[in-house]
């Protein structure tokens, strides 16, 4: 870089040591500048964290237990007859009404065995007839020969000719009329399993898939299983609860017995709540030393078909009632080295670690049995930012809700 010349007149430049000079002077000014403005730094503004305050009062304990929803009534199709399975009136998966024909199997066998049994049981009643006019005969010939023989107008031997005629009479009546007992249990038989080759429902309810296709013989030698209808409402829960919450209810069922059963609710796979309530309706009899608990049975409504058999959720229920119960929101609790701790605030919002005695939650707030006082500060967003004895600046709203400063 060049030094500037100075010019004082007309062909003339200023000497060396002047152009120095001047460079020394504008270093020292510019040196003068930078150190005027140095200012001390501003002090960083407390962290910003979200607080809540620790709540006291009396809340309900829910317990959550898996279940199985499976229906109240559940009937199995089966072929009670022999035969090829012809026709299948209705959709797979829907729901049926009682007496609506699902399946027809093959009825013209049947319908032959009903027609014979009809003429088999004719022929029957035309014996009876018989019987009866040579039976009438028999007893008049007897009543004919019985004045003749004590006249001895005729053999003896008449006589006991027309009364053993007479016993066989009888005897064949009561032979034909047991034959016509015999044809129209026959045909009884034969026109219900007539009837059985049109396989109705035997409740409203919904109907699976089929296990059978039509064209296959069913029935041969054994009942075969075509399908399986169940009830849609209500729907059955089960699920199991441990030995010492059987021991808690019992007692308190004692000790208050004008309390009704408490209503439940459904927890769904999705985590969804299930609009109806449901209520219990049985338990075992028995424990099951297994796994030390009591099966439990609950019903609930299902008018809009959503609940179907096996599938899984969560049924919640009121467990007991803690009075006074300290409550902080579930963020506000942490784990550290295997302890649960949260941070508190002093009155002047200094920073102190407290460990806790967590209980049972409440909605979205834990139960805090040791370790917490109603009214202290807590803090809910922010842990991470934060350590012992520094101060900070309280919200009471989310931090990501506040508007971004520009």
């Amino acid at each position: 870089m060049s030094l500037p010349i100075y010019r004082y007149g007309k062909g003339r430049t200023a000497p060396w040591w002047i152009l120095l000079l001047c460079g020394l002077v504008g270093a020292v000014a510019a040196c003068s500048e930078k150190k005027d403005s140095k200012k001390p730094a501003a002090a960083a503004p407390p962290t910003a964290v979200v607080v809540a305050t620790v709540e006291q009062k009396t809340v309900p304990v829910f317990m959550d237990l898996v279940a199985r929803i499976d229906a109240k009534k559940t009937v199995e199709l089966r072929a009670r007859v022999a035969g090829y399975l012809e026709e299948q009136q209705f959709q797979e998966g829907r729901s049926v009404k009682k007496g609506q024909v699902l399946y027809v199997i093959d009825r013209k066998p049947y319908e032959a065995k009903v027609a014979s049994a009809k003429a088999q049981l004719g022929m029957a009643k035309a014996q009876v007839e018989q019987a009866i006019a040579s039976l009438d005969k028999a007893r008049k010939d007897v009543a004919r020969l019985t004045p003749l023989a004590k006249e001895q107008a005729v053999p003896q031997q008449d006589l006991d000719s027309a009364l053993a005629q007479e016993l066989t009479a009888r005897a064949d009546l009561s032979q034909a009329e047991a034959n016509v007992d015999k044809a129209r249990a026959d045909l009884v038989q034969s026109e219900l399993d007539l009837s059985y080759c049109t396989i109705t429902a035997p409740i409203d309810g919904l109907i699976g898939r089929s296990l059978v296709n039509p064209g296959n013989l069913v029935g041969q030698n054994e009942s075969t299983l075509l399908n399986t209808v169940s009830l849609e409402d209500p729907m059955w829960v089960s699920f199991s609860i441990p030995e010492a919450e059987y021991l808690r209810f019992a007692r308190r069922g004692r000790e208050d017995r004008s309390s009704s059963p408490a209503d439940m609710e459904l927890i769904l796979a999705d985590d969804s709540v299930y609009p109806h309530k449901g209520r219990s309706v049985m338990a075992d009899r028995t424990l099951d030393i297994q796994t030390a608990t009591f099966s439990v049975v609950a019903e609930f409504p299902n008018p809009d078909q959503l609940l179907r058999p096996n599938q899984f959720a969560r049924v919640r229920f009121p467990a007991e009632q803690i009075e006074n119960a300290v409550l902080v929101p579930q963020r506000a609790v942490m784990e550290q080295q295997s302890a649960k701790v949260v941070y508190t605030l002093t009155p002047e919002n200094k920073v102190a670690l407290r460990t806790v005695t967590p209980g049972e939650t409440f909605e979205d707030r834990v139960i805090v049995k040791k370790g917490l006082e109603k009214g202290e500060r807590v803090i809910v967003e922010g842990q991470l930012k934060v350590r012992p004895g520094m101060i900070v600046s309280p919200k009471d709203k989310p931090l990501t809700e506040e508007p971004k400063a520009r």
